[in-house]
């Protein structure tokens, strides 16, 4: 496991801290898991799920029910209007200063979550980009009021395979930065990403979870199927008059927007709903299993399995140290 040490800390902080990281796909389990270990650790939860930072969408994104939001304290869920604008940056600059108080009584803080961007943005830092200019995103939001999304898709296939493979091709503005970047340095966006990691002044244990890929296809299915049971499709109506605002630019809603205006049929937009949730978390395996750091388990492995395997971790930092 990769320890990342700097100089000048603040008099709180020793490498004693740690952060516990969960993350897999769609539906594997990881908010059982999350609850499990912060249970046995005795400590908070970060959340690194940027749908469930809304509190107007909690059926949609399969936020923590309120029991379990009582039984262990949460942070990152909830906190923001789906009006607000609320970027990966401002999510760093908040997330590392909460994981810094909390370190100050808890050795151990759980941060958990299936967006990889903020995942990384905790551990790892943000990527720096050139500066381009201006004109370049109005010229890309301009073609994709005219000509929508998929011309921009089909630029980003050519301009940057990378990107494309593993990119939330249904997020409009993920897309425009990524051609922002490369219409304006002429490079394809993912050769700014990982050049220079951030110190970090704990360490990091990530733990992966996964299935065979047939069984997390059923488990999402059946999640969806479950979210539509709980009121998905009202929730959808609701916010209707919201349809244009990024946060509900997500798998889920743009679906169900489409059966509101009379485009698709309830049942059309359901089976959208679950084909574009695969095609995410097969994104989404794609981006975390290029951590090496990553200790994989099958989504079925009992949950003492891993405590096992993170307290050897402890034990053998402390070794070090």
């Amino acid at each position: 496991m990769m320890l990342n040490f700097v100089t000048n800390v603040d008099f709180h902080y020793t490498m004693d801290k740690f952060i516990i990281s969960i993350v897999g796909p769609t539906g594997i389990g990881k908010t059982n898991l999350s609850l499990k270990l912060a249970s046995h650790f005795q400590t908070e939860i970060i959340s690194a799920d940027s749908r469930q930072f809304y509190k107007e969408i909690p059926i949609g994104t399969a936020a923590p029910s309120a029991e379990e939001l009582q039984s262990i304290p949460h942070h990152f869920i909830h906190h923001k209007s789906i009006t607000e604008s609320y970027s990966v940056g401002q999510y760093e600059k908040e997330a590392l200063e909460r994981i810094k108080m909390l370190h100050k009584t808890h050795r151990i803080v759980i941060l958990i979550g299936g967006s990889g961007l903020y995942v990384n943005s905790i551990l790892k830092g943000l990527d720096t980009f050139p500066k381009v200019a201006a004109n370049i995103r109005e010229e890309l939001n301009l073609e994709l009021k005219i000509h929508g999304i998929e011309i921009l898709q089909k630029e980003l296939k050519i301009a940057d395979p990378e990107t494309y493979a593993q990119i939330d091709l249904n997020n409009s503005q993920r897309i425009i930065r990524a051609l922002e970047i490369c219409r304006g340095s002429r490079q394809p966006y993912s050769q700014y990403l990982n050049k220079e990691k951030k110190s970090r002044v704990f360490n990091v244990i990530s733990i992966g979870l996964e299935a065979e890929r047939s069984v997390i296809y059923q488990r999402i299915h059946q999640r969806v199927d479950k979210m539509i049971e709980r009121g998905l499709i009202e929730e959808a109506k609701s916010l209707y008059n919201y349809r244009d605002l990024n946060a509900l630019n997500t798998v889920g809603y743009k679906e169900l927007f489409k059966s509101v205006e009379g485009t698709w049929s309830i049942d059309k937009a359901i089976e959208e709903i679950k084909k574009n949730s695969r095609r995410y978390a097969k994104r989404q395996l794609t981006w975390f299993k290029k951590d090496s750091n990553t200790k994989w388990y099958d989504y079925q492995t009992p949950q003492k399995t891993v405590i096992n395997y993170i307290e050897s971790k402890l034990a053998s930092f402390s070794t070090k140290d």
